[in-house]
């Protein structure tokens, strides 16, 4: 009679449960694997049989038949090892089977019995529960990410021959055992950097509290040193803490892409991605043959910080468009189509020219006619319609570099971000899948942001004296809305729209020269 073993495969940030049968009979050794396996699980028998006679048990020298259901899903990958192996040594009856349907085996192995961990344990775990298996052993470094699913036995290995114990001796390793809340609260907002650390720059310290009170996209233009990146890393540190849905969510999207250590059970802080300009687009938005999530879904619920936006490919930096309006994305495959989340915020950094020195206060631009407005249209228009915040940073000087002066820390700034938030909450709470004011539709800013007559003047001669494009008037809106719920105001004031007005320096048409 076959033997059947249980693990699991990833699509996506989901996991299906995959049946493993195992039949060994009479005859001229052979070793078949079917149910369309790739190569990786293919050549599982060559590690399988170095770990069994290694680790001191016995191959079969008969017909082995391994079959993965359901067949016409790919299994992709090494962790059916240790799966495959459990079905092995129950079938030729070197461990008692009548156990193995109460438990999802999961592992990769090496020729001496050694169990490597593997990608997606937590996907794999929340599954497992949801389909009432009692328990998953699978290897130890992915246990704490496994055990912070509950209702559900997760136990830890190193070795095969722990399996033999497990299944013959009944002689198990201890539970990981994972207190979730307690976890999640203990890390809560603990970042290395913070906003205290910074001397001057006011200006950009504020533009980053309405991004973050908005969830709206920012673009930081200035000279080189004038402190871009130094203030996108701390951005992380002023958004409001992670709840435990989104905590899950994100701790899913690192645990199937291989991004979490041993020591991780739950990521607590917001994640800030940062791709060099020579990233592909694929390893941007994720995709390849065995699809992947790309750095927009490792932002899930954080940054995603692009340094040096101008010298990203034009094709990298397009792929981003739809991702950025819809919040996920889909990579399609012929056999397969799977969804990704990917609700970040972008925040963009670049020099003004490629000197890097135009418009600065005392160095002079010597880039030639022309060049200026050159590199600025490497960055596309309908790119661009998708950033609120248009920052020019300044260069700090002495005085504010030298001064004793304490800077404003992030957890003050947090506060009155969380207090905005919530009352976006509100305002939205009529509109599902809306949760800030960068996310509102062109029809829900004219029905929430409305302005007074003075506000309307205010607008019309912004738009006409600098020369803002069209697409900056909802642009303005929204980011006002947010200033004046930074301010607890009910009302769009004149002072909440001049505010925002000046956040719009790439759409004045004057801006290059």
């Amino acid at each position: 009679m076959p033997v059947k073993t249980f693990g699991s495969a990833v699509y996506g940030v989901e996991a299906q449960t995959i049946t493993i049968e195992v039949n060994i009979s009479g005859g001229k050794a052979a070793y078949l694997i079917v149910g369309l396996p790739d190569n990786a699980v293919r050549e599982s028998l060559l590690r399988i049989e170095s770990a069994l006679t290694n680790s001191g048990f016995r191959m079969p020298r008969q017909k082995i038949v391994v079959n993965m259901a359901p067949a016409d899903i790919r299994k992709e990958g090494s962790a059916y090892d240790l799966t495959i192996a459990t079905g092995i040594l129950a079938a030729s009856g070197q461990i008692d089977e009548e156990d193995l349907e109460n438990y999802l085996i999961m592992g990769e192995l090496s020729l001496d019995g050694q169990v490597k961990p593997i990608k997606g344990a937590l996907p794999i775990a929340i599954n497992a529960q949801r389909e009432n298996i009692k328990g998953f052993i699978l290897p130890i470094q992915n246990a704490r990410e496994a055990a912070i699913v509950s209702k559900l036995e997760v136990y830890g290995v190193s070795h095969l021959s722990e399996i033999v114990d497990f299944f013959k001796n009944s002689k198990k390793p201890p539970l990981t055992v994972v207190d979730t809340r307690d976890e999640f609260f203990k890390a809560i907002n603990n970042y290395d950097a913070d906003f205290a650390d910074v001397r001057g720059q006011e200006n950009i310290k504020r533009s980053l509290e309405i991004a973050a009170a908005g969830g709206h996209n920012a673009i930081l233009i200035g000279p080189p040193g004038a402190g871009k990146t130094m203030l996108a890393k701390r951005l992380p540190t002023i958004l409001p803490p992670l709840n435990l849905y989104e905590a899950l969510e994100t701790t899913k999207i690192h645990s199937v892409a291989g991004k979490l250590s041993a020591s991780d059970a739950l990521i607590t802080t917001r994640p800030f991605r940062s791709p060099h300009h020579t990233v592909s687009d694929v390893a941007l938005v994720g995709g390849g043959s065995n699809p992947q999530p790309g750095e927009i879904s490792l932002a899930h619920n954080g940054v995603l910080f692009l340094d040096e936006l101008p010298e990203f490919k034009r094709t990298v930096l397009e792929v981003m468009r739809q991702p950025l309006e819809e919040r996920r994305v889909t990579v399609a495959r012929a056999r397969m189509s799977v969804d990704y989340p990917s609700s970040f915020m972008l925040i963009a950094a670049m020099n003004p020219c490629p000197c890097g020195y135009y418009n600065h206060p005392e160095k002079e631009c010597v880039c030639g006619p022309g060049v200026v407005q050159k590199y600025l249209s490497k960055v596309s228009g309908p790119l661009l319609d998708r950033i609120d915040l248009h920052v020019e940073v300044t260069p700090v000087n002495f005085d504010e570099l030298a001064s004793e002066r304490k800077s404003e820390p992030s957890e003050l700034i947090r506060e009155r971000v969380i207090k905005a938030r919530l009352m976006q909450t509100e305002r939205f709470k009529e509109y599902p899948g809306i949760n800030a004011n960068a996310e509102m539709s062109p029809q829900m800013v004219r029905a929430i942001c409305v302005v007074s007559d003075a506000g309307q003047q205010l607008l019309k001669t912004a738009m006409e004296k600098l020369g803002l494009s069209a697409r900056a008037y909802d642009r303005i809106l929204k980011v006002a809305r947010t200033i004046a719920d930074l301010a607890g105001s009910d009302e769009i004031g004149i002072e909440h729209l001049a505010e925002a007005i000046h956040f719009r320096s790439l759409d004045r048409e004057n801006w290059a020269g």
